[in-house]
């Protein structure tokens, strides 16, 4: 099994026919969820939208932007970490209030969900599904404030875990991002307007200027006034917790998150690896995709050639995103095939970002070993995953992860591999221009940035106590 990442958001303002820069951006962010699809859009008097199911292509057509006008709008991308994989939970959400119409979408996941929920209920309120990114605007609809910039304000200190939100009324768009910064969220301009976006490269298809990342604790608004910016969070300023994970596997490598290049960072990746762990091989090999660039700085660094040894079918999707472990083993058939010629008779280094269950890594080594490697050496760019995340990634239950309960040995005869090399974190660390302490590394260590209420422990128990 790979990791499952969040989702990926967009939101465009100022710019005419809104919907299909939107459309596009979608396309550069499918990698961060491929469960469903939407996009939601408004002229200024009247909200327009079209969800589905499935990826992008086949959730919203062309023909569909053409009843999507208007100068506003956002999308999303989704992959659930909590809220079931049902039409209802499909972003961006669109709910009504008395004082506004808002449509909603979310990148991350919030610890304290379940009490929300709860003294939400108790109040009255009547939630439409079972995702915790609804939250956010029961909050501003039960607020006494009347202006929208306020009330969205104070609701949102009411929140906590990460969220990466874009959040469009009828006339302006807002981009917010939780005071710890776990999630990646960006401004980009266009000549005349503005665009919000999780990655830098949705950006460059859409044909937007990089301007900066919003900033933790940050809200920006994009208006008929131009572009405003003012902080939620208290101050002093929280301890930064960017989600190291962004540069390990998520993010595209043609992306810049958290200021750094994803692609340099991966092969920075490599290259201490190889320093860490070094192997008498043959060749050097990335299991594709997002081994690729780290593939590349080990052989960099080692002196072992690289080769392709490992060709992905880029027409199923990334492993992450299939719903059950039956699904996921049998999509490693259909997505990856080995060049027998590479592999066969050599000592190979199989570079992989990281080893969740481990199931998918094994059923991968046991294809090249039947492709004829003499002995296969698996190098891992970060350390062995051993405490579930509940900042927005689907990693299970400790007892789950294969490293949970295992040593490196273990883990290696579970895998079937000669050797097993994990990058340290000191190592991984070393390869991001940011200050060490800025960067989420719970799953790794348990050291949790922000505290999780009661019951976070286990995130598939507490899925289904909130769809019940």
């Amino acid at each position: 099994m790979k990791a499952r990442e969040s989702c990926g958001v967009v939101g465009i303002y100022g710019v005419p026919d809104a919907a299909v820069k939107v459309y596009y951006a979608l396309y550069a962010l499918q990698h961060r969820g491929q469960e469903s699809a939407g996009i939601v859009a408004s002229d200024g008097e009247r909200v327009r939208s079209k969800k589905d199911l499935g990826l992008v292509r086949d959730a919203i057509s062309r023909a569909d932007l053409a009843h999507l006008p208007g100068h506003i709008a956002t999308g999303h991308v989704r992959y659930s970490t909590t809220g079931a994989k049902r039409v209802q939970n499909i972003q961006p959400l669109v709910i009504e209030y008395a004082r506004a119409l808002v449509a909603v979408a979310h990148n991350g996941n919030l610890v304290n969900a379940r009490t929300l929920r709860h003294e939400l209920g108790e109040r009255g309120a009547i939630f439409q599904t079972s995702t915790d990114s609804e939250l956010i605007v029961h909050l501003m609809a039960g607020s006494r404030i009347a202006d929208v910039k306020e009330c969205l304000t104070e609701s949102l200190r009411k929140l906590s875990g990460a969220f990466s939100f874009v959040i469009m009324t009828q006339d302006k768009l807002f981009g917010v991002r939780d005071p710890q910064g776990f999630r990646p969220l960006c401004i980009g301009k266009f000549k005349d307007g503005w665009a919000i976006v999780s990655e830098t490269c949705a950006l460059d298809l859409i044909g937007a200027d990089f301007v900066r990342e919003i900033e933790p604790g940050e809200i920006v608004c994009a208006d008929s006034d131009g572009l405003s910016s003012w902080r939620f969070a208290d101050e002093p300023r929280p301890k930064r917790a960017h989600c190291i994970f962004e540069h390990v596997y998520f993010a595209r490598p043609d992306s810049y998150v958290f200021g750094d290049s994803v692609h340099m960072v991966r092969v920075g990746l490599g290259k201490n690896l190889a320093r860490e762990h070094p192997a008498g091989a043959d060749v050097v090999m990335p299991l594709p995709d997002s081994g690729n660039s780290v593939a590349l700085g080990y052989s960099r660094e080692s002196g072992i050639p690289f080769d392709l040894g490992i060709i992905r079918n880029h027409y199923v999707g990334r492993t992450f995103i299939m719903p059950g472990q039956t699904d996921r083993v049998e999509d490693v058939n259909l997505k990856l095939n080995v060049v027998k010629e590479s592999v066969r008779g050599k000592s190979v280094v199989l570079v992989e970002d990281s080893i969740v269950r481990g199931t998918t890594l094994k059923a991968k080594l046991g294809m090249v070993r039947r492709a004829g490697a003499k002995e296969i050496h698996i190098r891992i760019s970060c350390p062995p995953i051993c405490f579930p995340c509940y900042y927005g990634i689907d990693f299970p239950t400790k007892k789950e992860l294969v490293a949970g309960q295992r040593s490196v040995d273990e883990v290696r005869k579970f895998l079937g591999a000669d050797s097993l090399g994990y990058l340290s974190e000191e190592g991984l660390l070393a390869a991001v221009s940011g200050p060490p302490e800025d960067y989420c590394v719970a799953c790794f260590t348990g050291r949790y940035p922000v505290a999780c209420e009661a019951g976070m422990e286990d995130k598939l128990a507490l899925e289904s106590r909130v769809v019940s």
